[in-house]
């Protein structure tokens, strides 16, 4: 009689850093699917909404697995740092390539079947959608404010599923990329607990990761408010990466280079850049003339058209010279070139050695020789990312990019 096959649960996470509210969702995640392993599929150097990792994926992976989480996988970058979509399809291939059972994400709605019910409605009035969401981009609305109009009109902003807000709008990516790809993988959600995800403020021992890196960053010290938010095993990784790194990452230390880089390029180099578009470059150059700091330069680019948070993916990609045409090759391919795992545990490694066998790309455990366009742009971007620290916790830090995952 042959050995059963495990259960696997995926979770699409940044882990910016691995808080309480997290260990919730792994907590509800594993009960709600009775999965044997759980899989995690996470950013790397830089984040969706535009933002460096307040500490490297080596750290935030160690986090991870000795909170409970069995396998870490990296999200590439080229799917990372993209607006929602991009990023779902993406994570949600990474997990399916990977051969999980399901997906568990956290929302603001706490309910499947209004997540289903809903991409049958977009799909069936996908039309008036495309035209309302025109119509409000051609009046200069940011990407965001027009989406909102276009769900409000065909009736998905009400209080059973309001895609206005953040992380039901994730959660829609995911449930759509999985039923547009028509992927065996059931998605399930779990409602979001205490606080907001935009939250600015620590309020509880579940806080937003947005509040836990504000208050860092203006402490400078893990203080007894940040402590009670985080699990031991992340306030163990934060103070160990600090002693290496000498610091935490934020937008602000890389403010020269970023300013450096729009200096010396053309108008016509920036437009090359994913992201660029619709002319910017023109007020990119014109700002930078003026910009004393990171925050001051956003808010000065910053219009009713152009979010911050677009603004923020936009300069990640110029600080990491990342082309539109790389970016467009890779959207061309139906699934993910190949799998990268970061760290595992005994558990995670007994469910990587029953998948192997059946896997459609390749295991990828480092950055190598002769590797694929995502893996060297990943060590362009790690280089980027390590670039602001010490020559010698530089060298440190980036051979773990050489080595083989994390085992636990």
């Amino acid at each position: 009689m042959g050995v059963e096959e495990m259960n696997a649960c995926g979770l699409i996470v940044e882990y910016n850093p691995f808080h309480n509210g997290h260990v919730y969702h792994l907590e509800e995640a594993k009960k709600t699917t009775a999965a044997d392993c759980v899989v995690a599929v996470m950013s790397g150097s830089f984040l969706q909404r535009g933002e460096p990792a307040i500490i490297d994926k080596f750290h935030r992976t160690k986090a991870a697995l000795n909170t409970g989480i069995d396998v870490v996988l990296e999200l590439p970058y080229v799917y990372a740092v993209q607006h929602s979509d991009i990023f779902a399809a993406g994570a949600v291939k990474t997990l399916y390539e990977f051969g999980v059972n399901s997906v568990c994400f956290g929302s603001e709605s706490g309910s499947i079947n209004s997540f289903l019910s809903s991409y049958h409605t977009f799909k069936a009035k996908s039309s008036i959608f495309n035209h309302t969401l025109k119509y409000y981009l051609d009046a200069g609305n940011s990407f965001p404010e027009a989406s909102t109009y276009a769900y409000k009109e065909i009736g998905l902003t009400d209080s059973s599923m309001d895609l206005s807000k953040p992380n039901n709008i994730l959660g829609y990516s995911y449930v759509k990329a999985i039923m547009e790809n028509k992927l065996p993988i059931e998605p399930l959600t779990i409602k979001r607990k205490a606080n907001a995800f935009h939250d600015e403020n620590i309020t509880g021992t579940i806080a937003s990761a947005t509040s836990i890196r504000k208050e860092l960053m203006k402490q400078h010290t893990l203080t007894s408010k940040i402590t009670d938010s985080l699990p031991g095993e992340t306030v163990n990784q934060l103070q160990q990466y600090v002693l290496t790194a000498s610091h935490w990452h934020d937008w602000e230390k890389y403010f020269p280079l970023l300013h450096y880089r729009v200096m010396t390029m053309s108008k016509e180099e920036l437009a090359t850049i994913q992201g660029v578009d619709e002319g910017i470059e023109n007020r990119i150059k014109a700002t930078a003339k003026i910009a004393s700091s990171f925050q001051n330069w956003v808010e000065a680019i910053k219009t009713k058209r152009y979010t911050w948070t677009r603004i923020q993916r936009m300069f990640v990609h110029i600080l990491t010279n990342t082309k539109k045409t790389e970016i467009e090759m890779i959207s061309q391919d139906s699934s993910v070139p190949y799998v990268r795992v970061i760290g595992l545990t005994n558990n995670g490694r007994n469910y990587l050695n029953q998948q192997k066998k059946q896997m459609n790309v390749p295991i990828v455990s480092s950055i190598g020789r002769n590797q694929h366009n995502i893996l060297s742009i990943e060590e362009k971007v790690s280089n980027t990312y390590y670039s602001i620290l010490p020559p010698k916790s530089r060298q440190k830090l980036f051979k773990q990019e050489l080595q083989a995952p994390i085992i636990l």
